[in-house]
Parts: structure tokens; sequence; C-alpha cells
């Protein structure tokens, strides 16, 4: 680990508890930023162009989470759910308080959003619902690519393709020839 001695300390004078709401604040303050500039490129240039943009980030994102998150859990080409246990550990996971995952009979892995904090953030401004399927997708598919380049992602469920009203979102993680 990087980090400057000053920082180290600072952080080991919180107990369990506060670490923990220390790094999920972090993960919220990213998350905002990531609201933030999402919002300011709709209101200039409207939904279309700032999905573009999110969509590149996240495709980015998704490739780097994974490389990083391997070489951290010290896992090489994981199976289906071996990945879902890497993407458990990914920010956009973890901000999800309402979240479920399985690893079928099959060995398919399938993270289902049950409420997604944007979207109902969005929906409670009055804002339209984002269709973020695109992006998330593009995030997800370069993630478990990155992990195993013989995985494949499926879409079950995500705006503006929702197919289930009791979820926001549920993939599935599965080889490719499975």
């Amino acid at each position: 680990m990087n980090l400057p001695q000053d920082d180290l300390e600072l952080f080991d004078k919180l107990d369990r508890d506060q670490l923990y709401a220390y790094i999920a604040m972090q993960i919220r303050n990213i998350w905002r930023v990531d609201g933030l500039y999402f919002l300011g490129i709709e209101k200039r240039r409207g939904m279309e162009e700032a999905t573009d943009v999110d969509a590149e980030c996240w495709a980015y994102m998704g490739r780097v989470e994974a490389k990083e998150l391997k070489t951290f859990l010290k896992v090489d080409q994981p199976d289906p759910a071996q990945t879902l246990e890497l993407l458990r550990h990914t920010s956009w996971a973890v901000s999800h308080a309402l979240k479920s995952h399985q690893v079928r009979a099959d060995g398919a892995a399938v993270f289902t959003v049950d409420q997604c904090r944007t979207q109902m953030i969005r929906v409670g401004k009055g804002l339209e619902e984002h269709p973020c399927r695109r992006v998330r997708e593009g995030y997800l598919q370069a993630f478990a690519q990155e992990c195993n380049p013989e995985l494949t992602l499926d879409c079950v469920s995500c705006p503006p393709d929702r197919t289930r009203n009791d979820v926001y979102c549920e993939w599935i993680i599965r080889y490719q020839n499975g």
C-alpha cells in the first residue's frame, strides 16, 4: 500500500465501525461526483450525450476495476462465481444497499439491484428514469471480459428495458458456451 505514513496514522485512530463508515462515505462521494458530472452534461447537452460520455467512462472502469481486484484478491482466471465475488467488491456493487446475488445450480452467477439509489434520486427530483442499460452493460461486460475472456454477460432487466417491476436491474455472468 502506498499511503503516506501520516494517512496511515490517521486511519489507525479509527475503530472498525468508523473505518467502515468512512469507506462507505467515500464511496457515496464518488457516486455523488458521478451523478453531478452526468447531470451537468445532461443539462448542457442532453441525455444522449451524457449517456455516451458515461458509457465510455464506465467501460474503461470495468476493465480497470477487474484488473485491480484480480490482483488485490489474488484471482487469475475467475469462473462466474469468483467473478461475482470480485464484482461485489466494486464501488458500484457496494453503493447499492438493496441488492442480492447468487450462484445458480448451473454455475451462472446472478447480481440483482433491487432498488437503485441513482434512479430513486432522479425520480425523486422529478427527472425521468435514466436509461442506464447501455452504461451498465458496457461496464459489466468489460468487467467480466477482463476477469476471464471465456465469460459473457446477459441482461435480464435494466432501464429502459426493465422486464421486472420488482428489481431495477439483473445481470447473469456465465461461460460463453454455458
